[in-house]
């Protein structure tokens, strides 16, 4: 009776949490640590940092209490159950005959069984015919399921399975793109960034631009104030006014590198 009420709970919609979450109290976390400094320590007797994983403190020997509170093991294959259902560990696609059920289209594409040499290459499934297919279907039964309840309602159980066969197919038909989404979606984002790169080094290389022209005109000034020494008020004014424009370019530079670069 025990296990059955189990089971019942654990496929309930909204299952309440496992039954350990009572041992995660103040006390026992508290002792898990006197524990865990406990095993630590070394040869002089004093603990030691140390960050504990899982597995180790599932080699310590801990009262059962406190065993609940170490994460278990992740399992490597096999199954595992989710609110009393079954969920393989291995990612891939089972076919509709291991999970008895009807496989409304061929496994291959039919022109295979055409060939008259075995090493040509065989052909892609055209998923996308059969998938227009079964959508059709779709459209007819379901017709034929509003028939037979409008006629007869206690017969329709044989048309709800024929459209539950035909939803599982299509979905099924779907589930086989999934690799091909998922490589696509990763060539789409490495494409964006190598966009985004190229962008960044193109306004890299414009600013540099910009700056090493204000540079070679702060040089050409300077090799011309050198050539041509200033002696009257004039000139001293010409040289103030050299000076200023000196300023005014390095006053740039930052104003390029400030906005550029942050931007």
């Amino acid at each position: 009776m025990a296990d059955a009420a189990q089971q019942r709970t654990l496929a309930t919609a909204f299952a309440p949490p496992p039954p350990l979450w009572k041992h995660f109290t103040p006390d026992n976390l508290k002792r898990l640590e006197e524990v865990k400094k406990e095993a630590s320590k070394g040869e002089d007797g004093k603990p030691q940092k140390k960050k504990w994983s899982p597995a180790q403190l599932r080699a310590l020997d801990l009262p059962p209490e406190l065993r609940l509170l170490v994460p278990p093991a992740i399992p490597d294959s096999g199954h595992y159950s989710v609110f009393g259902e079954l969920q393989n560990l291995s990612t891939a696609l089972p076919s509709l005959k291991d999970q008895g059920i009807t496989q409304l289209y061929p496994s291959s594409s039919p022109a295979d069984t055409d060939r008259q040499s075995p090493s040509e290459p065989s052909r892609p499934l055209n998923h996308a015919y059969y998938l227009l297919k079964i959508s059709k279907s779709l459209l007819l039964n379901f017709l034929e399921f509003v028939g037979v309840l409008s006629v007869s309602p206690e017969q329709f159980e044989s048309k709800v399975e024929d459209l539950r066969n035909l939803f599982i197919n299509a979905h099924h038909l779907l589930n086989l793109y999934r690799p091909h989404q998922a490589r696509e979606s990763l060539i789409m984002m490495m494409e964006e960034q190598l966009s985004r790169t190229k962008e960044e080094i193109q306004q890299m290389d414009k600013l540099k631009a910009e700056i090493t022209g204000v540079l070679e005109r702060l040089e050409a000034d300077g090799n011309a104030a050198q050539s041509h020494p200033q002696q009257t008020d004039e000139d001293g004014e010409k040289d103030s006014e050299t000076s200023q424009k000196t300023i005014e370019d390095a006053r740039l530079i930052w104003d390029l590198l400030d906005g550029k670069i942050e931007g």
